[in-house]
């Protein structure tokens, strides 16, 4: 991965000995494996999230659980847990672990394992596979330098298709705009919407600011994403104009400043696209939101 991808982070050796939780039990890594029949390995059907444990509190741990179990509602998949259980079995294995912040998770929900290697939902019958991957991870500093956008030919689309609010196992679509942003030598893909309209890129939500104004794209098209909402919300509460509108990648080439937003990386500065200077990697607005990020942060784990 390259340094300045959105989820680099520090080097870190206690991850090479974490232990896992598999369907109930804590697996050291090496040993952490999951059936070849399970239905997420077969066919990406499953559901995941994102979260970030700081001092002891998982961050805006039911804004994600309200994702998880709609998004599991919407395609039939029974998480045979409850939110309580779930914040039980995160605590369980950040306990085991010995972590308490700055920790990233990976919360992994699949259909199970099925009974013959065919698509059909019906031959899960075992109940659903439930993985929890904890690692110390921090942002790494090359981050606040900024990271390159090309802009990709791979978009998000329709929502009868595949719609892009789900946070799926089946990640293809972004793996090829990923791969292609690679090719044209840049950190992540800028993926448009099916009418050419920004959109997101292949891991973040993407916002431009213009003459102290935020923008970013209608959320018709992306991951409706936790940190992007925080950023809005944030935006509306301390009056910094705000707009969820399309716009085009001429707007993003002539913008002041572009950050990214993620549950690992929080606000990620762009520092061009295309090959572009974006400003001068980073800008005024943009600190200030992640300033206001942090404070939220603070007081969101002091109650």
């Amino acid at each position: 991965m390259t340094d300045h991808s959105t989820h680099a982070a520090t080097e870190d050796a206690r991850n090479a000995d974490i232990l896992i939780y598999v369907d109930g039990a804590l697996v050291p890594r090496a040993e952490a494996k999951v059936s070849v029949f399970d239905s997420g390995f077969m066919l990406g059907d499953g559901m995941w999230e994102g979260l970030r444990l700081y001092d002891g509190v998982w961050a805006f741990f039911d804004e994600h659980m309200d994702r998880l179990f709609g998004a599991c509602k919407a395609v039939s998949l029974d998480i045979g847990m409850d939110r309580a259980a779930i914040k039980n079995a995160l605590n369980r294995t950040a306990a085991a672990n010995g972590m308490t912040t700055d920790v990233h998770c990976r919360l992994m929900v699949t259909r199970g394992v099925k009974d013959r290697p065919f698509q059909h939902p019906a031959l899960s019958r075992s109940g659903p596979t439930i993985v929890i991957i904890m690692e110390h991870s921090k942002p790494a500093a090359a981050l606040a330098r900024g990271i390159k956008l090309a802009t990709v030919p791979q978009v998000r689309g329709l929502p009868m298709s595949q719609d892009a609010k789900y946070n799926s196992h089946s990640k293809l679509n972004c793996v090829i705009a990923c791969l292609q942003a690679e090719a044209a030598g840049a950190d992540e893909g800028l993926m448009l919407d099916p009418h050419g309209f920004v959109n997101t890129t292949n891991a973040c939500n993407f916002f431009i600011v213009r003459k102290g104004a935020v923008w970013t794209s209608t959320g018709d098209y992306c991951m409706n994403g936790v940190t992007r909402q925080k950023v809005i919300d944030l935006c509306r509460a301390h009056d910094i104009p705000v707009f969820e509108r399309r716009f085009s990648v001429l707007d993003t080439y002539t913008a002041d400043e572009a950050f990214l937003t993620g549950t690992f990386g929080a606000q990620t500065p762009v520092a061009s696209i295309d090959g572009k200077p974006i400003g001068d990697g980073t800008g005024p607005v943009t600190r200030r939101i992640q300033g206001l990020y942090k404070a939220m942060i603070a007081a969101h784990i002091s109650t």
